[in-house]
């Protein structure tokens, strides 16, 4: 039988500290913000201790991002080994995608597999909700130099593996600043 995971009070909400099954609302759920990227919520953890020794590594992840227009949710990237698959939920983005761009609206779907480089911009008037998901394989991340990132504050100058956190600011324990404007605060 599968326990149920154990879920502790952040800064910033409800986040799940154990492996096992959970039920969180994201309006109660653990957020991310960084000025560069947005916010984000991550609804599972890295990887569990287990009481055995050890730790165990999600086989799948899934988040919540949320961008203003001209804000990149990222920066311009690919996965050697992992599918990633999104689905725009609220607002409109841009999606930078092997060099081309695509605007996209609510309910819009994107598929990226392995190898695949992309990026999203917000778009539009307000902020815009992407739903991501994909696999949590042992992975590559490549940065390539890509132009239509750059143009959108979403690339690098030189390819890449080595992503510079500290060049783009802290991450905070804390909701995004468009709060109040996301359809789960009303």
């Amino acid at each position: 039988m599968v326990e149920e995971a154990r879920l502790e009070t952040v800064q910033s909400g409800l986040a799940p500290v154990t492996a096992g099954w959970f039920v969180v609302n994201v309006r109660d759920a653990a957020w991310l913000n960084n000025d560069t990227f947005g916010g984000v919520c991550i609804f599972e953890a890295d990887r569990w201790v287990i009481p055995e020794g050890g730790y165990v590594k999600p086989l799948a992840g899934f988040t919540l991002r949320v961008v203003v227009p001209g804000q990149p949710m990222d920066l311009y990237h690919l996965e050697t080994d992992q599918q990633e698959d999104f689905l725009v939920l609220v607002g409109e983005c841009l999606l930078l995608v092997e060099d081309e761009e695509r605007p996209l609206r609510t309910w819009d779907f994107v598929h990226c597999p392995p190898g695949t480089g992309h990026v999203f911009v917000g778009a539009g008037d307000g902020p815009c909700v992407i739903l991501g998901t994909g696999n949590r394989s042992e992975n590559t991340t490549i940065m390539p130099r890509s132009e239509p990132a750059l143009r959108h504050g979403a690339g690098v100058e030189e390819e890449t593996t080595v992503f510079e956190h500290a060049k783009y600011g802290p991450w905070r324990l804390e909701h995004p600043p468009t709060w109040s404007r996301l359809p789960w605060t009303t």
